[in-house]
């Protein structure tokens, strides 16, 4: 059941949510349907969801859309869900911008279609301005290559003599990383009940709050989402010290 009024006024917003949208396959195969059908009604329910944080508050929303490891899964099922990033990164552009949304995509492009490269780019530039919710997609992400760039590019910096081996600091790194102008997340929500990080911000994450759910992505909504903010908002965060 929703929350009702009295109830969301005394609720912690979290300011940055994370979502690791997990299950879509299995929501499929429950249903006797091919694993992409439930890749395409997880992006509808993304799309309400960057709705639903938007109008509880939530200033930026990140959401682990296809990793590094996914190349790994069926051929098919990968043209599919590259093509629903098509689909997405086109019309996101006239709703980001109805909505005042901000989008911006981290992951290593290198390996995508140079259409798609086209599009994440028009996006990112169509909407840099808008100064509501920003949208941080992950598409061929991975929070190992992420680190693993930055240091690449500290070591490259280090050896043509832009920097020293002591100015290195965690403020370094972060600023290195591909989420750099973004705060890291206060809750990470992963849903479908599995309870690990998947390679996903793994350095960002190192204080955020973990709320599971136990429905897979489909079947999340609004109810889900405030289940997740009502946890959170019970949550002491000290970040190592004692209060």
């Amino acid at each position: 059941m929703i929350l009702e009024e009295k109830d969301l006024a005394g609720l912690k917003i979290p300011q940055h949510v994370a979502i690791i949208m997990d299950g879509n396959g299995r929501w499929a195969k429950q249903r006797h349907m091919p694993r992409t059908y439930g890749h395409a009604k997880g992006a509808k329910v993304l799309e309400q969801t960057l709705e639903d944080c938007d109008s509880l508050g939530v200033k930026y929303l990140t959401v682990y859309a296809f990793s590094t490891e996914n190349w790994s899964r069926p051929l098919q099922e990968v043209q599919v869900i590259m093509n629903l990033f098509r689909d997405y990164l086109v019309s996101a552009v006239d709703k980001c911008m109805r909505n005042n949304v901000r989008c911006m995509v981290i992951g290593d492009r290198t390996r995508l279609s140079p259409d798609i490269i086209e599009s994440i780019n028009n996006l990112e530039n169509a909407t840099k301005d808008n100064t509501g919710i920003t949208f941080i997609v992950a598409i061929n992400y991975g929070g190992r290559d992420d680190l693993t760039r930055a240091v690449k590019k500290i070591a490259a910096d280090v050896q043509a003599g832009k920097t020293g081996p002591e100015d290195i600091t965690e403020q370094m790194i972060s600023d290195t990383l591909d989420t750099r102008t973004i705060p890291d997340p206060d809750l990470l929500i992963r849903t479908s009940g599995e309870q690990r990080l998947s390679n996903f911000l793994m350095w960002q994450l190192a204080y955020s709050e973990f709320y599971f759910a136990d429905v897979h992505w489909p079947d999340f909504n609004k109810d889900e989402l405030l289940k997740a903010f009502e946890k959170f908002s019970k949550r002491e965060r000290r970040y190592g010290n004692i209060k």
